[in-house]
This record gives C-alpha cells, structure tokens and sequence, in this order.
C-alpha cells in the first residue's frame, strides 16, 4: 500500500526550458534517500500543462528508471480529453509506472455522470491502478464525495488526492468508500490533520523542499502520533502557506532554485516568482530549516 510523504515532483528546465534530465533523475534519488515513499511525476507541480505530449511521456519514463524500483512511482496522466488521458495512461503502464494520479478534466466541467463514465473508460482501457485527483480550484470541477463512492466500486481506483483543503470532505469519502480506499491530502497546509484523521498520506508540494521532514511527519501522523506529528508540521507551516503566494509551481520552483538543486526556469505563462515574495519565501525556508544561498 502506498502511503506516507509522496512528492508531487518539480519538472527541472534548463536555460532554453528544455527538460534538465540530469538534474530530475537528481531530484529522484534525493528523494529516496530522503525517505520520500512515492514519487508522481508530471502532476500540477510538474507542469503537465505546459510539457509537450511527448515529454509528458518521457519524464514518466525517466522517473521510473531513476526510481528502479525503490518506491513507487504514481504517473501524472491526467487530461481533459478523456482519449488523451487514455493515451497518457497506457504509456505510463508501459514505461513501469505504479499507478497513474488522474486530475478531473479541466475547463470543460463535465457533470458527475461524465467524470465517471471518464474514469470508467480509463479503467476499461487501461488496467493500471488509478488514483483520482479532485481540484476544484484549479479544475472548475468538483468530484463529489458520492461520485467517489461510485468510482470506488471499480477495481482499478484505488484511492483519491483530495485537494479542496476541506478535511471534512475527505472523512465524507472516507465514509462512503471504507478504510481500505486510499486517501491522500493535496494540501499541504491541512495534510496533517487530515493523516490524523486515518488519511493514508499526502502528495505534497512542501515535499520538494524538505523531503526528510515532510516523510518524518507523515509517519507520526499516519500512525497516529498527534503530539510528534504536529511538533514536526509546526516549522514547515510557513512553507504550507508561502509556497503558494503565487500559482504552483511558481514559489517552490524558485525555493529549489535558491537551493541550488534545479535552475530558475518556468514555462510561460508561468513566470519566476515575483521580488516582493522573496524574502516571505526565504523566512519560510529558513524556519523549516534550510538555508537558502
């Protein structure tokens, strides 16, 4: 079962925005080291808009041939077209991905019943573990908890990121669903309390940063441990906050960057972060204890 601290990985861009390949398979054996438990690649944090088809593919790939195995990689394949999150999909089963993190589709606003005959086809498609990934902030789509419950029944998902920030959302799901559906927070800022709660983990944005701590909190939290797992989320509460004065991946991209582990490239219409968050951004990173240059 997957669950603990699960990065929500940065795509690392060179100069010319192509792919820093070098510098992502980098970031990947960081991580493990660092006792991150799952690794998604090409997610939100991983600019999945803006990377080509193609390179959507080949980070996948590049991801779970870094990761070789020492923890499970849960591939980005999420679209707004059903056939192209089909497309994604299939090529993450063939590249050896673990499972596939599948956003709602985007900008279209498909009803219930869309989202999930969309997840339905994926399924009947593709037979690769999927988890749902529920936005709405991002999205204009809200998966409600009852669609959840419907989608629970197919066998192939197998759990939900739940992003609304709403820890009463996720006890609705969990519910509905049972204690054996995967839940895992998609907000940094509540994904404490809601690993308190009985969520089996969180696929984080902090997690780039402090991978070591954010894996530390997770255990306490998913275990149970109040006390420990929030004197440990008590110095990353800035980091939760800061890393998103600006749309994700805008502030973490340039918190790495300041750290000297990816360079500061960001794919428009996404842009570096803005002079007058720095030193917010830097405060933060100096609590959660990292020392940016």
């Amino acid at each position: 079962m997957i669950r603990g601290s699960i990065v929500a990985l940065v795509t690392p861009m060179q100069s010319d925005e192509s792919v820093d390949w070098d510098r992502l398979v980098a970031l990947v054996n960081w991580h493990i080291q660092s006792g991150t438990q799952a690794i998604v690649p090409v997610g939100t944090t991983g600019e999945s808009p803006t990377v080509t088809p193609h390179e959507h593919c080949e980070i996948i790939r590049a991801v779970v041939t870094a990761a070789n195995g020492r923890v499970p990689v849960v591939a980005g394949t999420g679209a707004n077209s059903t056939r192209e999150a089909i497309d994604f999909t299939a090529s993450a089963k063939d590249s050896g991905a673990d499972a596939c993190l599948l956003v709602t589709p985007y900008y279209n606003k498909p009803t219930q019943e869309g989202l999930f005959l969309h997840h339905k086809a994926i399924a009947a498609a593709v037979d690769l573990p999927q988890v749902l990934y529920n936005v709405p902030g991002r999205t204009a789509c809200d998966l409600l908890p009852e669609t959840v419950q419907r989608l629970a029944d197919i066998p192939q998902v197998v759990g939900i990121k739940e992003a609304t920030g709403l820890v009463e959302r996720a006890a609705s799901i969990r519910a509905l669903c049972g204690d054996d559906f995967l839940i895992f927070s998609g907000d940094d800022e509540t994904a404490c309390e809601l690993m308190l709660q009985g969520g089996h983990g969180t696929i984080s944005v902090t997690a780039n940063l402090v991978p070591a701590q954010m894996a530390a909190m997770a255990a306490a939290a998913t275990t149970g441990d109040r006390a420990r797992a929030e004197a440990l989320n008590e110095p990353l509460m800035g980091l939760h906050q800061s890393l998103f004065v600006e749309s994700n991946p805008i502030p973490v991209k340039w918190a790495l960057a300041e750290m000297g582990r990816i360079s500061k490239e960001i794919r428009l219409p996404l842009t570096r972060l803005a002079e007058h968050h720095h030193e917010r951004v830097k405060q933060a990173m100096m609590t959660a204890g990292i020392n940016p240059s």
